[in-house]
């Protein structure tokens, strides 16, 4: 069975994945418009500012590379679909340009923050056994959740099979690692999010084919480095939108 911890206050146990979202209901038309913040004027002005939630102030391009995050695989193992993002080359290893990382990174933060402002479920996934600790802590102190055991399809593609009932769907998957442990294939989660239209967020490395993720990172994805660095944006991030939602809900509170 799917084991998957999800952020109850720290010091408690932290349930599966399959037991917390089959307690949650499938979101209906009038729950989806209570999950969004209050005010129709902050949510339009959230639209339309370029970085409303300050994500840009979050790390800078030094950040990046003391992290490693430039540090790619061998020439003869990239993937074609990466050449755009390959600086270049040294002793045989891939270079990654960091100035596109940094550009396409703060994309995928705004989008995060934006999702967990208005209410969204963000899962994180990731089958590396030196990567799964930090990924389930990640998830567990922003109050989301993380699957880093085998995958199984059905978990997207027929929920109620896995879990009894009607079960709301993440918003945004996180892929720590867009390829599968032990079959070094391409996450089958990728693929099961686009069959049901979940937008996907995910660190390639110089082998991956960052073609199949809605909001690609190039970056090393095997460095604990540069993989806790990532992680740490994309969970402030998500603390961001919802501090943001939170405040906003206690204006709207107090003026009533």
């Amino acid at each position: 069975m799917l084991s998957c911890l999800a952020r109850p206050p720290l010091g408690r146990l932290a349930f599966p994945l399959c037991r917390r979202l089959a307690a949650q209901p499938a979101a209906s038309p009038a729950a989806s418009t209570a999950a969004q913040p209050s005010s129709d004027s902050a949510t339009a002005s959230s639209l339309e500012a370029r970085d409303f939630f300050g994500v840009q102030q979050l790390f800078t391009t030094k950040t990046l590379f003391d992290a490693r995050m430039h540090l790619g695989h061998t020439v003869r193992s990239l993937n074609p679909q990466m050449n755009k993002y390959v600086f270049g080359s040294r002793f045989d290893m891939c270079v990654l340009d960091l100035d596109q990382t940094a550009v396409h990174l703060r994309q995928a933060l705004n989008f995060t923050a934006h999702i967990a402002y208005r209410g969204g479920i963000v899962l994180f996934v990731c089958r590396q056994p030196p990567l799964v600790h930090m990924v389930d802590r990640a998830a567990q102190d922003c109050g989301e959740f993380s699957c880093s055991m085998a995958w199984q399809t059905e978990i997207f593609t027929a929920p109620t099979m896995i879990f009894g009932q009607e079960v709301r769907l993440p918003d945004l998957v996180v892929m720590v690692h867009t390829k599968d442990k032990v079959q070094y294939r391409d996450h089958p989660a990728i693929i099961d999010a686009a069959k049901v239209g979940i937008p996907t967020l995910g660190l390639v490395d110089t082998d991956c084919n960052p073609s199949l993720i809605t909001f690609p990172v190039p970056g090393n994805d095997d460095s604990q480095d540069s993989v806790q660095l990532f992680l740490n944006l994309v969970k402030q991030a998500v603390l961001l939108g919802k501090e943001r939602r939170k405040a906003e809900q206690g204006e709207v509170q107090e003026e009533e």
